[in-house]
C-alpha cells in the first residue's frame, strides 16, 4: 500500500512539474492576484458592536449609553465595570469598539463643564475603525450639546460651577486605535485574500486533477488496477495540500514584506488553521470531481462554489451585518472561519486560546466535507 502511494504520488509530482500552465497558475497567479487585489477591494461597514463600560454609573452615563442605543449605527453587545471583559470581546471579534466612560464623568461635566471618554477601536478593519469613530463623534458631539443646552440655565440658576464657554464641547472623545494603529484597511484586507488564493488551489485544481484523468480515459483504468480507492485519493490530494501550505507561505512572506502585515501570533497555530481550512477545501474539489465529467465543468461548478464562499465569507462585508438566515448559513463556511482565524493571529496576535471555535469549526467541516466527498467518489468508482 504504501508502495503504491509512493508511486502515484511521484507520478502526480511530475506531471504537476511537466506542465507549465500549471505551475504558473499554482505559483506565480496566485501571488499577482494578491498584490493586485489587496489594493483594489474596498467595503462599506454600516452598523458596529459597541461594548459598555460604565465606571461611573450615573444619570449623564447612562444618558450618553442611551444616544447610542438610539442610533442604528450601534448595537450594544454587552456592559461592564472593568475593561477586562471588554478586552476579551474586543480580541474575540464580538465587538468592534468600546466605549469606556470614567467614574468622574458626571462631576467632571458638573464642575467643570468638561469631560472625556475613551473608545478603544478595533483597527484590524481599518475603514470600519475610521466609520466607527467617526460616528461615535457625531453621537457625542451631539450629546456634549444637549449637555451645554441643559447645564447652562442651571448653573446660572443655582450661581455655583463655572459656566461653559459658548462653543466649547464638553465632553471629549479620545479614540484608542488597537491591532491596527495606522487604520491600513490593506494589513486587514490581505489575509482574506491570501486565504482565498489557497482555496483556488485546494478546491479548483483538485477538481481539475482528477477530471482531466476521467477525460483522459486514465481513471477508469485505474479504478480496475489492484490500488485502492483511498490510496489513489491520497496520491492526488496529497500533493496539492502540499502545494498549497507553499502557497500560504509565500503569501504570508509577501504580506510581511511587501504589506508590512505583522506576525503577532502564533506561527503554529496559523498553519493548523491553514491545514484544517485545505482539508475542506481539497473535500469541496472532490466532490466537485465526482458530480463534472469535463473540465469546463468542473471550472463552472467549482467557481460558483468559490463565489458563495466569499460574499458568505465576511472577506468584503462583515457576517453580523448580513441577515439573520445568512449568518446561519455562513457558518458552513469554511472560508469565513479560515479568515477569522488569520487576521487574529496575523493583527490581533491571538493564540489557540482565543481561536479555538474557529479551529474547531475548521476541523468538524473539514473533515465532514473530505469523508462526504470521498465516500461519493468510492461510490461512482464502484
Amino acid at each position: 500500500m504504501l508502495r503504491s502511494l509512493r508511486v502515484l504520488l511521484t507520478k502526480e509530482f511530475l506531471q504537476i512539474r511537466r506542465d507549465p500552465v500549471i505551475l504558473r497558475m499554482l505559483l506565480i497567479m496566485p501571488m499577482i492576484q494578491l498584490v493586485v487585489l489587496a489594493n483594489a477591494a474596498t467595503f462599506e461597514i454600516k452598523t458596529s458592536n459597541l461594548w459598555i463600560v460604565d465606571q461611573d454609573r450615573t444619570p449623564s452615563a447612562q444618558a450618553l449609553v442611551q444616544r447610542f442605543t438610539a442610533t442604528r449605527r450601534f448595537t450594544v453587545v454587552g456592559t461592564s465595570i472593568d475593561a477586562r471583559s471588554a478586552d476579551d470581546a474586543l480580541l474575540d471579534g464580538s465587538a468592534n469598539a468600546i466605549l469606556v466612560i470614567p467614574p468622574a464623568f458626571e462631576r467632571d461635566v458638573i464642575r467643570d463643564n468638561a469631560a472625556t471618554v475613551q473608545l478603544m477601536l478595533n483597527a484590524e478593519n481599518g475603514s470600519q475603525a475610521g466609520v466607527i469613530q467617526s460616528y461615535a463623534a457625531e453621537i457625542i458631539a451631539r450629546y456634549a450639546d444637549e449637555l451645554t443646552q441643559t447645564l447652562l440655565p442651571q448653573l446660572r440658576a443655582s450661581g455655583t460651577g463655572r459656566v461653559p464657554v459658548r462653543g466649547r464641547p464638553v465632553v471629549e472623545i479620545r479614540a484608542r486605535a488597537r491591532y491596527n494603529t495606522e487604520l491600513d484597511y490593506k494589513r486587514f484586507m490581505v489575509p482574506g485574500i491570501l486565504v482565498q488564493l489557497i482555496t483556488l488551489v485546494g478546491t479548483l485544481m483538485t477538481a481539475l486533477n482528477i477530471v482531466r484523468e476521467k477525460e483522459a480515459g486514465t481513471l477508469e483504468q485505474l479504478n480496475v488496477t489492484p490500488i485502492r480507492p483511498a490510496v489513489f485519493i491520497a496520491a492526488k490530494l496529497l500533493p496539492l495540500w502540499i502545494i498549497g501550505l507553499a502557497e500560504f507561505t509565500m503569501g504570508l512572506v509577501i504580506a510581511t514584506l511587501v504589506f508590512h502585515v505583522p506576525l503577532a501570533g502564533s506561527i503554529g497555530v496559523l498553519y493548523l488553521g491553514a491545514m484544517l481550512f485545505l482539508l475542506a477545501a481539497l473535500g469541496v474539489g472532490l466532490w466537485v470531481s465526482t458530480v463534472s465529467e469535463t473540465q469546463q465543468q468542473a471550472m463552472f461548478v467549482t467557481f460558483t462554489l468559490i463565489m458563495i464562499y466569499i460574499l458568505m465569507s465576511g472577506l468584503f462585508t462583515p457576517v453580523r451585518a448580513m441577515p439573520g438566515w445568512v449568518q446561519i448559513v455562513a457558518q458552513v463556511n469554511p472560508l469565513m472561519h479560515v479568515i477569522a482565524l488569520t487576521r487574529a493571529v496575523l493583527l490581533k496576535g491571538a493564540g489557540a486560546a482565543d481561536v479555538w471555535r474557529q479551529l474547531l469549526a475548521l476541523a468538524l467541516l473539514g473533515t465532514t466535507i473530505l469523508a462526504v466527498a470521498v465516500r461519493r467518489y468510492r461510490k461512482r468508482a464502484a
